[in-house]
């Protein structure tokens, strides 16, 4: 486990964390990848930054603020946290302002390109979900469920989800009564679940990025580095400089209610384990009540000026303007506002728009 302990997954039928790597650098057998390693297609060949779209976005180089400290459950293992990101107020906007990662097909979020399996076990689990979802969830349920299924290989063998359509099999339509986006994520509101359970692996650890490292010390002991930070164009590839357009660093998808290490606990949770995510969030906690708020994140709202009404911390983020507030029907981005489920809510969920339901599932 990313945590190094023995202890089982967070959630009931959760996603089987990362162990720590071997001595030479590698991942045991049966450990999750990470969506830094799970191999998303490269959408093109390299070429320089493109300009930020419709200068949305804020570049890729500025500074950051990184903290690091021991593991609770592993001396041996040392997190490093990219504070900058995690307390920004980045929130997934899909269907609400989302531009899509391709372009002419704002609706399809990140899901575009389909996505690839990390190992057999991520391809197992994501299937025993699969086998549960009714023509009323998923959009595509006779071509997943038909001859050519549900999965395909890319050009150099790797096996992912299946493009059908110009999109992830899974991606649900705009208008499509189910709801519109990734249908496996609909699937677990639908059931009281974490998205993370029922996602492949690159999905649900998206936009966080974790990365591996082993760092030698001057007295010739050595640890293992784990960062936890944002999964920027960078985290692509070379092609992610193709990307029409990456939320992260987008003023859009900047002016969430709660900041990243709050709205994603349970992904973080699932990524370093329960000791080290509590400490991590009282490190974001503190970091946000200092008076100065070194390094922010250029996407972030302006900071407002300390002695106005409703100010915060001098340097600190702005309140959430009207605007920006989560309606009642909103989400914090992956879940709806009701808690988890969907019952009587409409909102974007991230990579899904759910409608309330209005009877038993076809």
């Amino acid at each position: 486990m990313s945590g190094g302990s023995a202890a089982g997954a967070a959630y009931a039928g959760g996603v089987s964390k990362q162990n720590e790597a071997k001595p030479d650098g590698t991942r045991p057998a049966g450990a999750a990848p990470d969506a830094g390693d799970g191999a998303p297609p490269r959408p093109g060949p390299a070429r320089p930054a493109a300009a930020p779209a419709a200068d949305d976005e804020r570049g890729l180089d500025f500074p950051r603020a990184w903290v690091e400290f021991t593991d609770p459950e592993d001396a041996e293992q040392v997190f490093r946290c990219d504070l900058t990101w995690l307390t920004s107020r980045w929130g997934c906007v899909f269907g609400s302002g989302c531009q899509g990662i391709r372009e002419g097909r704002a609706a399809d979020g990140c899901c575009t390109l389909g996505a690839h399996f990390t190992d057999e076990d991520d391809e197992r689990r994501v299937a025993g979900h699969v086998a549960r979802l009714t023509p009323g969830l998923w959009q595509h349920h006779a071509e997943g469920t038909g001859r050519r299924g549900w999965t395909e290989r890319d050009e150099d063998g790797a096996r992912k989800t299946r493009r059908f359509g110009g999109a992830c099999i899974f991606h649900n339509g705009p208008g499509f009564p189910g709801g519109h986006g990734c249908a496996l994520h609909t699937l677990a509101l639908r059931e009281g679940r974490e998205p993370l359970e029922t996602k492949p692996d690159v999905c649900w650890q998206l936009p966080i990025r974790r990365t591996y490292e082993w760092i030698d010390r001057p007295d010739e002991t050595r640890y293992l580095q784990v960062s936890i930070g944002e999964y920027d164009r960078r985290g692509w590839g070379p092609g992610g400089h193709d990307l029409h357009w990456w939320c992260t660093s987008a003023a859009s998808a900047h002016g969430a209610g709660d900041p990243v290490y709050i709205s994603y606990r349970p992904e973080l949770t699932e990524l370093m384990g329960k000791a080290a995510y509590e400490k991590l969030a009282a490190l974001c906690a503190e970091r946000l009540a200092s008076p100065l708020l070194l390094a922010p994140h250029p996407a972030d709202p302006a900071p407002v000026t300390p002695g106005t009404p409703g100010a915060g911390p001098a340097g600190g983020p702005a309140p959430v303007r009207a605007a920006d507030a989560p309606s009642a029907t909103s989400t914090d981005g992956r879940r709806n506002a009701s808690g988890g489920g969907n019952e009587g809510a409409t909102g974007s969920t991230g990579n899904a728009v759910v409608p309330a339901p209005a009877g038993p599932e076809a």
